[in-house]
């Protein structure tokens, strides 16, 4: 049977300094690859920053100048896919010859996209998945993604799913991946609450899948001096304290959870143990009533001019 060696990365980002991010990430990719890793995952936002504490100066009825500048500010360290950002995270895939699942804050005209880029071994990007449902104040900074990003993607590593942060809270989302056959399941996160580690065991073990939770781990010192965020000026302030796990098919914890500091989670999953898993629970197979119920899911793109 297939064994996959799975990496899961837990760090920030350097909020507003793409190019200083992507220093970032090479120097965790020269980590990760003294592991030979299959698939590589790396948080949530960490390309392009998630902003947290930041109200972009928003109040119902009216916005302030100060909020359009710090928009202004998020969607220039914002990335456009292809460009020469992605060009970095294609070479850094292609360097570990791994898989790497990477979040990046996705610039198209002047909306921005929670996004999730899959990328093969060899660099070609491979799958792109935008955030269907941003939660409560992120939707004033991200536009919604549409069902044609949607979808479980074949790589080396195994059929890859992508669900960012509370999309992991969506049943029928959960349900479409299952019904795609989802075999390792990407959960990039920013959710640092101690009931996310449920929610992932949950998914393991309801979906007979791994799952590679990666949060970030970001501190105030990761943002410019001017960050006016409502958690202070102390620049040892945690703003998002990680919790990044990694979960067999019948929701076993393999590592993990990891919090409060930045580091690395290694795994090996054994891909045979799916078969074992769905003997018994197999919820978009055996263990389905489609007499009773029915999930329609539209992939269609839906552009705003046609």
């Amino acid at each position: 049977m297939t064994t996959v060696r799975a990496v899961v990365v837990q760090a920030g980002s350097v909020l507003f300094d793409t190019p200083a991010t992507l220093d970032r990430l090479d120097e965790w990719c020269a980590k990760v690859a003294e592991h030979e890793p299959g698939i590589v995952v790396f948080p949530e936002g960490f390309v392009g920053g998630y902003p947290k504490g930041l109200d972009f100066g928003a109040r119902i009825g009216s916005r302030t100048a100060d909020g359009r500048a710090d928009y202004q500010r998020y969607w220039e360290a914002a990335i456009d896919v292809p460009g020469p950002e992605f060009d970095r995270l294609a070479a850094a895939a292609a360097s570990l010859r791994a898989t790497l699942v990477v979040g990046v804050i996705e610039r198209v005209g002047r909306t921005l996209y929670c996004t999730a880029l899959t990328i093969g071994p060899d660099g070609t990007l491979l799958a792109t998945h935008r955030k269907l449902m941003p939660t409560a104040m992120e939707r004033l900074v991200w536009g919604f993604g549409d069902g044609s990003t949607m979808g479980v993607t074949s790589t080396p590593a195994g059929r890859v799913g992508v669900a960012i942060c509370w999309e992991n809270y969506m049943p029928m989302y959960r349900m479409s991946q299952y019904a795609d056959g989802v075999e390792v399941w990407c959960a990039p996160t920013v959710d640092d609450r101690e009931i996310w580690q449920s929610t992932m065991r949950h998914i393991g073990v309801e979906g007979r899948c791994f799952v590679l939770s990666a949060c970030q781990y970001l501190t105030r010192a990761d943002a410019p001096e001017d960050y006016a965020c409502v958690q202070g000026n102390d620049p040892a302030t945690v703003l998002i304290g990680g919790g990044s796990m990694i979960v067999s098919p019948m929701g076993e914890v393999l590592a993990g959870p990891l919090r409060d500091a930045p580091g690395l989670l290694v795994a090996d999953l054994d891909l045979g143990l799916i078969a074992q898993g769905k003997y018994d629970l197999d919820v978009a197979g055996h263990y389905a009533r489609p007499d009773v119920f029915h999930l329609h899911v539209d992939r269609s793109p839906k552009p705003p001019v046609t």
